[in-house]
């Protein structure tokens, strides 16, 4: 296939919504989409305070099959607060889960699909964000103790707050060169430490220490694939059949490296947080 060819014929994930994501990666005709925009099932809280509900409270969550594996599969929709988690979005996501872990229960090996474009908890929703977020972090854990639950971070929105720690708990990550992942995001740190520690407007500063590449590069993800429905879906199906990395489970590794860096710390840069995690910190 030529340059021209494969280029026409590629298709951007990064540029499709949450529900076209959702139905791109399942066997085709597998999809189904539980608790639909239909069922009117959306935030009690936004409206009381003069923001526009969304009826499915910008999370999509289908079954279906991946290379004929029962699946389900949650996509955060990013256009819609920023993909921030509420009470009801977060709820459905934790009870995807936790179908999936009964399933597993009663002999139906079903996997889970993350689809992470998220800044974390929705402010308006507070506690009873956190407290989802808190839901599906438990609900990962003991679904990986069946089946594998994979985490994608494809678009400029990212993955931060409570939910990149549900994105740490997952069996594997994949990313895009466009993705970003961090605890806090930038704007976060901005208004904390001041412009001159974190300047939330320099991208390609932001994208050297928070971007995909440099998330892959520094072994905090296990797969780094371009922006491309096809290519991310074999990626996944890949990363099904490989041994979890358990990075959950490697914290004193990390605490140790960050440890190395003593107090006296300037600004870092991408080359020198690259070096970090791999351990070359001389």
């Amino acid at each position: 296939m030529t340059d021209t060819a494969r280029l026409l014929h590629n298709r951007s994930f990064v540029e499709l919504g949450a529900r076209q994501r959702a139905r791109a990666l399942l066997d085709s005709g597998t999809f189904r989409e539980l608790l639909g925009p239909f069922e009117r099932l959306m935030s009690p809280w936004l409206a009381r305070q003069g923001i526009v509900p969304q009826a499915d409270d910008g999370v999509v969550i289908a079954k279906g099959r991946l290379a004929g594996r029962p699946c389900v599969v949650a996509a955060i929709e990013g256009g819609f607060q920023g993909g921030s988690m509420g009470e009801v979005g977060g709820a459905k996501i934790a009870g995807a889960l936790e179908l999936a872990v009964e399933d597993n229960r009663n002999g139906i090996p079903t996997c889970a699909v993350l689809l992470l474009e998220t800044g974390g908890v929705r402010l308006q929703e507070a506690n009873l964000g956190l407290a989802a977020i808190a839901e599906i972090q438990a609900a990962i854990v003991e679904l990986r103790g069946y089946q594998p639950v994979i985490g994608v971070i494809a678009g400029a929105v990212g993955c931060f707050g409570g939910m990149s720690i549900a994105a740490g708990l997952c069996s594997h990550l994949l990313v895009t060169r466009e993705a970003r992942l961090g605890l806090n995001g930038p704007q976060v740190i901005e208004q904390e430490a001041g412009i001159e520690e974190y300047n939330a407007g320099d991208r390609p500063f932001i994208w050297s220490l928070t971007g995909g590449e440099q998330r892959h590069a520094s072994g905090l993800v296990d797969g780094y694939v371009a922006d491309d429905v096809e290519s991310i879906r074999q990626q996944l199906l890949q990363l099904l059949d490989t041994p979890s990395a358990n990075r959950a489970g490697q914290y004193a590794r990390y605490l140790e490296r960050l440890g190395s860096l003593g107090e006296d710390v300037t600004q870092l840069d991408g080359a020198a947080v690259r070096a970090l995690y791999q351990g070359d910190v001389s």
